[in-house]
């Protein structure tokens, strides 16, 4: 027997052609090919080994001419490493060939699959142009649609599948000179009634939604201007009513400590406007520019250049009359504008104004179909002041020194400017994520009860959100690894890297537990210590982050880390842009000073990022976070009552530890939650601006 070594061994030794001639088993001779092209067009052909044979002939081949080898003793040592390396070799090219051939398999099948996907979907598309027989085009012009669709209308009447005010509703679209019928009902003139008349009223009910105008008058706005809840809210609320496709605009004073860096192409307008304000008009420069794609407009008082030249936005004795000023000259500016906006949406007592401004001053200024939307952040702050003021931006202070109106419910000789707010608004809107309106009328709303009771009826709660776009671990570029609900994997990836940051010993398997703070005075050191001691027996790892770009751990924070001197604890006392997104992504728990986070906003980006938001609490058995039932709560409230509102750190852990496919679950199922701008918050808000409308 000859064994013939060719391309498919290039380095194969010349000597390695042997001739057998005594061989026991006459076989046909083997032989090891080059692969071809073939009809498949991956450009690799069959080994011409026989298949069957391949197990068993070419072992046994193999191990006939070893024992040729061995009867020679001078060719015995010096080739046998040779013949053990030739037989590895050869069994690896049959290995390989049979992977090649499994592989030219699978694209038979992925290709016979793509044919049957392209003739499904060719099939598809044939069944949704309509059948008119002989002489019929597929572009068929818009009469021709809109005439069928009128007679499939009168088929629906007379079967009683629609009344005849819907059916007036539904011809009424179509006739409508704006409605492309040729182009949005051709293609499923085929479908049974019941699926075109479906077809129809999601048509009909885009038509009926009116994109609004709105006008934010407020003093604060992220990134430009920041100091509490307010300003990411309203860069955050704007940019989803924008994708919604609402026209957002927003008016802030021109403070001396702007974020300018913020604001795209700002300029400033050459021709100056004048404002109302203590008996006289008053000159204001109007600068304009783009924050992350928001029209912004920021107005500069030129007498009263003082009001807005502090080092801080709140906290003035005379914030009063520095606030009232501007919302004067905001509707002042409207007005010279031109503009008519559908909603003017206004905040807090600091804007307040503008709603008895604007009905008792500036309605019969061509805002006839203008409404007011006003926010509350919280009702803890409503600024009380002497009734006479109230003429200041021209209001007359007679007309709304009143029980019903702008007097206080408790210091009946002072006006209270949050009320009047709340009287002279069409709708208010709460924002609370965790509790419903009644809870807030009935203990948390510092003395307005009657007056908010009274204006019940246009009184809502909505939830904070944050920054979907901002906080992804699906694609952000801060974390080492990405990853989402349907693959975890990149968390772990992500607690390791955090554990290494941090210097603690990486160890996936090892709960992490992160805090995450503004201030070291939002923290409740003793209650952290009281966990800490507690859950570090258990082996548990802390990090403590302050994200303050001022003020990193202060000496009350520092002497608490003394205090502990726990190797599984660490403060971070750096901060950088990345580092919050690590943190969030790396931890199994992160702990909430509260639920309801307008700021931070910790629960939500925790329930994002796949890490439990657990309260802290005096003792593990004692906290009980009050989260309200109420059938009126917000989505949000009522997922983290149900999931990890109740939840203490120490059943928290001992889930992880316990039941980890479980928890891996419950975790999996809260990152696929939306608790974004664009979800419930801006929902409410979209609600109440159509609700607004229509009064």
């Amino acid at each position: 027997m000859e064994i013939f070594l060719t391309a498919a061994i290039p380095s194969a030794p010349a000597f390695l052609k042997i001739a057998a001639s005594n061989s026991k088993t006459p076989k046909a001779r083997a032989a090891v090919c080059c692969l071809g092209k073939n009809d498949r067009g991956n450009g690799l052909s069959v080994v011409s080994f026989q298949m069957e044979l391949e197990s068993h002939e070419n072992s046994k081949t193999s191990e006939e001419m070893l024992q040729s080898m061995e009867s020679m003793p001078e060719a015995k040592k010096k080739h046998n490493d040779i013949w053990k390396l030739f037989r590895e070799a050869q069994q690896n090219i049959l290995y390989l060939n049979k992977q090649r051939m499994m592989a030219l398999e699978e694209l038979d099948e992925m290709k016979k699959e793509k044919k049957l996907l392209l003739n499904k979907i060719e099939q598809l598309e044939m069944k949704k142009q309509p059948s008119f027989g002989k002489g019929f085009s597929p572009t068929r012009d818009k009469l021709s649609v809109r005439s069928e669709l009128l007679l499939r209308i009168d088929s629906m009447i007379l079967t009683g599948m629609i009344g005849t005010r819907e059916a007036s509703d539904l011809r009424r679209m179509i006739m409508d000179s704006k409605v492309s019928a040729a182009n949005d009902f051709s293609t499923i003139l085929h479908e049974r009634d019941a699926e075109l008349l479906a077809e129809l009223h999601h048509y009909l009910n885009k038509c009926k939604k009116k994109a609004f105008h709105i006008i934010h008058i407020c003093t604060e706005m992220a990134p430009v201007i920041s100091v509490g809840s307010l300003a990411p809210y309203v860069t955050g609320l704007s940019l989803a009513l924008q994708r919604k496709g609402h026209l957002v605009e927003v008016i802030l004073p021109k403070y001396a400590g702007l974020n300018l860096d913020e604001v795209e192409g700002l300029r400033e307008i050459e021709a100056e406007f004048y404002s109302y304000f203590n008996g006289q008009l008053h000159a204001n420069r109007i600068w304009t520019g783009v924050v992350h794609g928001i029209g912004v407009t920021f107005i500069q008082p030129i007498y009263y250049s003082s009001f807005f030249s502090h080092e801080s936005v709140y906290g003035y004795s005379n914030d009063f009359e520095r606030f009232i000023y501007f919302s004067r000259a905001s509707l002042d500016y409207i007005v010279k504008s031109g503009k008519q906006p559908d909603v003017l949406h206004i905040h807090n007592w600091q804007t307040a104004i503008v709603g008895p401004l604007f009905w008792d001053v500036f309605v019969k200024q061509g805002f006839g179909g203008t409404r007011i939307l006003l926010t509350c952040h919280g009702f803890d702050s409503q600024c009380l002041e002497q009734p006479d003021k109230l003429a200041l931006c021209g209001l007359d202070p007679s007309r709304l020194h009143r029980p019903d109106r702008l007097q206080d419910n408790t210091k009946t000789h002072l006006a209270n400017i949050l009320k009047g707010g709340i009287v002279y608004s069409n709708k208010v809107i709460t924002m609370s994520s965790i509790h419903s309106k009644d809870l807030i009328i009935r203990s948390l709303s510092h003395g307005l009860e009657p007056t908010l009771a009274i204006h019940k009826d246009k009184l809502l709660a909505a939830p904070y959100g944050f920054d979907n776009s901002a906080w992804n671990p699906s694609m952000d570029h801060f974390l080492p690894h990405c990853y989402g609900a349907d693959d975890l994997k990149g968390k772990a990836v992500c607690k390791l890297a955090l554990q290494q940051h941090a210097g603690l010993s990486e160890n996936a398997s090892v709960v992490l537990v992160s805090c995450v703070f503004l201030e070291v005075s939002d923290v409740d050191l003793e209650n952290l210590k009281a966990l800490v001691w507690i859950a570090s027996r258990k082996g548990v790892q802390f990090i403590f982050l302050g994200i303050n770009k001022i003020s990193g751990i202060n000496r009350a924070m520092g002497s608490f880390q003394e205090e502990l001197k726990d190797d599984n604890v660490r403060f971070l006392n750096e901060y950088n842009e990345a580092l919050p997104h690590l943190v969030f992504a790396g931890s199994d728990i992160i702990l909430c000073q509260s639920f309801d986070d307008p700021v931070l906003q910790v629960p939500l980006k925790a329930i994002r990022y796949g890490a439990a938001p657990v309260a802290v609490m005096r003792t593990d058995s004692q906290f009980r976070q009050i989260i309200d039932h109420d059938y009126e709560s917000t989505r949000f409230s009522q997922y983290i009552s149900s999931t990890f509102g109740n939840l203490s750190l120490s059943q928290a852990i001992d889930e992880i530890k316990n039941n980890p496919s479980q928890w891996n679950r419950k975790i999996a199922d809260a990152m696929t939650k939306d608790f974004s701008w664009d979800a419930e918050c801006c929902d409410i808000h979209d609600t109440a601006y159509a609700s607004v409308m229509n009064l």
